[in-house]
């Protein structure tokens, strides 16, 4: 089993990870791959996180549903990118659908309580914040005018213009956009009202046409600060990849707003930091000379 296991984790950093950074040993990758390992940690240090379990059965799922009510979320106790991870999930039967969908990539899967708010990626490395994007979902807005399929060509055209292709991806007018905008009882051809944000699909990730927006890091308070760097030392690692939900901003403390501490990543896909569709780009050059300094065991080994 434990040869299989080494298999599936080598096979998922080749074809998967590919541009994700290798800054930590192999102790630490190995203490960061689940999410049932962050929530342990997170528990233990009194970092605020959703409640939630991992499941072979189903029938967890659906109990702990009738328990702590919607919505949840369903995600690969394994995964990356928001691979097979469905929210905000608000009845029984999207509930059963996620369950099939999410043990088509990992048979241990996850529900957690979900939370509305502002979706971050803090990457932090010994004692500082080297750098905080807020993810979005694909989305464009509206003018009154133009029909949403006109908005999608507009807004890819501006993604050219700044160059951010191949690591930002275009917005597709596929079946996967077509549906999603089907439940809203929307359509291509419908035209959103002005300044009418109009989501095109619920994951964050780059793949469908997410985008990210840096963000100051002298505007983050101190306490928050803090909590990012003591994760880090929590889970002994060099740098990780902190995703976290703010209720109100990440511009606030913690402490007076509700706030998630969703996973951490080991090996941080960070050149996604350099192509901000929002906000200005950084020089992250001071940090990367830290990081290669670093003398990392088995920084090959998975």
């Amino acid at each position: 089993m434990q040869n299989i296991k080494k298999s599936i984790y080598s096979w998922i950093s080749q074809r998967y990870m590919n541009g994700c950074s290798s800054y930590n040993n192999l102790d630490v990758r190995k203490s960061c791959r689940s999410k049932e390992q962050a929530r342990a940690v997170f528990s233990q240090g009194n970092v605020p996180h959703a409640k939630g379990l991992i499941f072979l059965s189903p029938f967890k799922a659906h109990s702990f549903a009738k328990t702590h009510g919607f919505p949840l979320v369903i995600k690969p106790n394994v995964s990356g990118y928001s691979r097979g991870s469905y929210f905000p999930i608000n009845n029984f039967f999207e509930l059963w659908k996620a369950i099939f969908l999410a043990k088509l990539w990992w048979p241990t899967t996850v529900v957690e309580q979900y939370l509305k708010g502002h979706n971050y990626r803090v990457v932090a490395i010994k004692g500082e914040i080297m750098s905080v994007i807020e993810r979005y979902p694909p989305t464009v807005t509206g003018d009154g005018l133009q029909t949403i399929s006109k908005l999608i060509d507009e807004e890819n055209a501006i993604r050219k213009e700044m160059n951010l292709y191949p690591c930002i991806h275009p917005i597709e007018k596929n079946e996967q956009t077509i549906s999603f905008l089907k439940k809203r009882q929307y359509s291509l051809d419908t035209i959103p009202a002005q300044g009418e944000d109009v989501i095109l699909f619920y994951r964050i990730s780059l793949a469908p046409g997410g985008t990210v927006r840096t963000i100051d890091k002298a505007t983050i308070p101190e306490i928050n600060r803090q909590l990012f760097v003591d994760v880090l030392d929590m889970f002994g690692a060099n740098i990780l990849g902190i995703d976290v939900i703010f209720e109100k901003g990440i511009e606030h403390a913690y402490q007076d707003q509700q706030c998630i501490f969703l996973e951490v990543n080991s090996r941080p896909y960070l050149k996604m930091h350099d192509y901000p569709r929002f906000g200005e780009k950084e020089d992250l050059s001071p940090y990367y000379s830290k990081l290669n300094k670093l003398d990392i065991s088995n920084a090959d080994t998975y």
